[in-house]
């Protein structure tokens, strides 16, 4: 927290374990930046032969094509384990069934707002996306889920995917498969910069795209903040964070297993703990070292709860709630009683996650349906996750009779004339004049 952010808090909190690293987004690194503006220049001035030049530096990969077949895609599944194979199959479904109920509430509607005159609101998909499918340090199977899968639901006509490739070329095989049972049919092994350089520019077997999506590693991210504008975003995402909100009735074991669970995403993932309970406040250190000493993946997740990890002690529910609501967090978990209550008065998150039978681990793999593709850096203040209704565009329009000409006309002469504008006031004028002549 800020030191706005506990003059506002007062006396209400205490910190008993806080980062002391200061916040620095990756995007936003100088050097990053500089590196990818430039690759974006030269891919947008080169074409593929840019692409083809950082592909074999970057990725090693040495073909002339890109392309993945459809048959390899589909014969993908054949090098995995039938059980990863059937919880991939679950995913896809739970999230393409989720997006759809989204979908089937997204109405649009014809209304006459006085009369002559009707307005009404179409949702249109996008035309052309392309998503960024990341195979990283982990390989995030379910993320063709949240975009390809998405998209598909929402209709999106064009649609284009890109997964890195590792050193001798080859895509990673569960990462095809989960993109094969999201309905992709044209994915290119391609990574970091030139993958979205590709898409955006339309230099792939596709037309370019009016938005792209898809997590990636601070290169990704900056490139995406360098095309918006030119195409759309999903988010501007740093390292993934988390946030649990704790009272007496939450096992310490199960905050801890929460809080590394997300830790483990990268060594700068943040990890914050709010909790009413002094028991937990005291226990919660020992407890994260217990869990690290038999985690695989204790260099990363101990290195993030060590340098971005926070413990914060709030005097009621009621401050809980207002430190969450200033942090707003990219997951929140609730582990305490009176979820309701807690739902009613949280504004500020990515997901919420409420109860001790709901984590965050479900929806980063696609079990609950819901987007794992969310705000990052406290941007839940102002926006949500993706979710179908990022791939349709909410449009506008309007109908009307002669006879609502004045109803209309009028006023606009008026507020015209007053605001110096002469040209709406005879567009106005016009028809007026068209009435009253027959």
């Amino acid at each position: 927290m800020s030191s706005l952010d506990k003059e506002l808090l007062g006396a209400r909190v205490r910190v008993v374990k806080e980062s002391g690293v200061p916040d620095r987004s990756a995007q936003s690194d100088p050097e990053v930046e500089a590196t990818v503006s430039r690759m974006l220049s030269e891919i947008e001035a080169e074409g593929m032969d840019a692409v083809r030049r950082y592909a074999r530096e970057l990725d090693g990969d040495r073909s002339d094509s890109f392309l993945i077949s459809s048959p390899q895609l589909e014969a993908a599944g054949e090098e995995l384990p039938e059980s990863l194979r059937e919880a991939l199959r679950a995913g896809a479904e739970r999230t393409g069934r989720f997006a759809t109920l989204q979908r089937e509430r997204l109405l649009d509607f014809e209304e006459e707002v006085v009369p002559g005159v009707v307005c009404g609101q179409r949702h249109i998909p996008v035309q052309s996306v392309g998503a960024y499918l990341p195979a990283g340090r982990f390989p995030l199977l379910a993320s063709a889920f949240m975009t390809v899968g998405v998209a598909g639901v929402a209709g999106v006509p064009n649609l284009v995917a890109c997964t890195p490739p590792s050193r001798d070329g080859v895509a990673h095989p569960a990462v095809l498969y989960a993109a094969h049972l999201s309905g992709a049919e044209q994915v290119y092994a391609l990574g970091g910069v030139q993958a979205l350089a590709s898409m955006a520019f339309g230099l792939l077997d596709a037309p370019p795209s009016d938005l792209i999506v898809g997590a990636g590693n601070a290169y990704v991210a900056a490139a995406k903040r360098q095309l918006f504008g030119q195409v759309g975003i999903d988010v501007l995402a740093g390292p993934s964070e988390v946030a649990v909100i704790a009272d007496d009735s939450a096992p310490t074991e199960m905050v801890a297993a929460d809080l590394l669970g997300q830790a483990e995403h990268g060594p700068t993932s943040p990890a914050c703990l709010v909790t009413t309970s002094e028991r937990i406040a005291a226990e919660i250190e020992e407890e994260i070292a217990r869990q690290l000493e038999g985690l695989d993946t204790a260099s990363i997740a101990g290195a993030a709860w060590r340098d971005f990890g926070s413990v914060y002690l709030a005097e009621d529910r009621r401050a809980a709630v207002d430190i969450m609501n200033l942090l707003a967090p990219e997951h929140l978990e609730v582990l305490a009683e009176d979820l309701d209550w807690y739902l009613e008065n949280l504004t500020s998150y990515g997901s919420l996650f409420l109860g001790p039978w709901s984590t965050v681990a479900y929806a980063d793999k696609g079990m609950s349906g819901t987007n794992h593709v969310l705000p990052t850096g406290r941007n839940a203040r102002f926006t949500g996750g993706l979710s179908v209704a990022g791939f349709m565009k909410c449009v506008t329009y309007q109908r009307a009779t002669k006879e609502a000409t004045a109803t209309q006309a009028e006023p606009v002469v008026t507020i015209s004339e007053f605001e110096g504008m002469p040209a709406h006031r005879d567009s106005a004028a016009l028809r007026l004049r068209m009435l009253r002549s027959g």
